[in-house]
């Protein structure tokens, strides 16, 4: 799977239900693995100055879906 693909999925805490963001970016190791993904929150949610990005580990994805990713945070 592309990153470009990822990109286009909300993500989503099965926590709460709530959707946390989509991916902007991935933060990578010195050998190339997948350190985390960096999740921007949505931007209704920043115009009122929530905090900044969310860093999602891979251990943190349970599902990635059609639409959205499954996070438990």
């Amino acid at each position: 799977m592309r990153v470009s693909e990822l990109q286009v999925k909300d993500i989503v805490s099965l926590i709460d239900g709530r959707k946390l963001g989509r991916i902007t970016d991935i933060e990578l190791d010195e050998k190339g693995n997948v350190k985390y993904f960096v999740v921007e929150p949505r931007r209704f949610f920043r115009f009122f100055g929530s905090n900044g990005e969310i860093n999602i580990g891979m251990e943190q994805i349970k599902k990635i879906g059609e639409d959205v990713i499954l996070v438990e945070i």
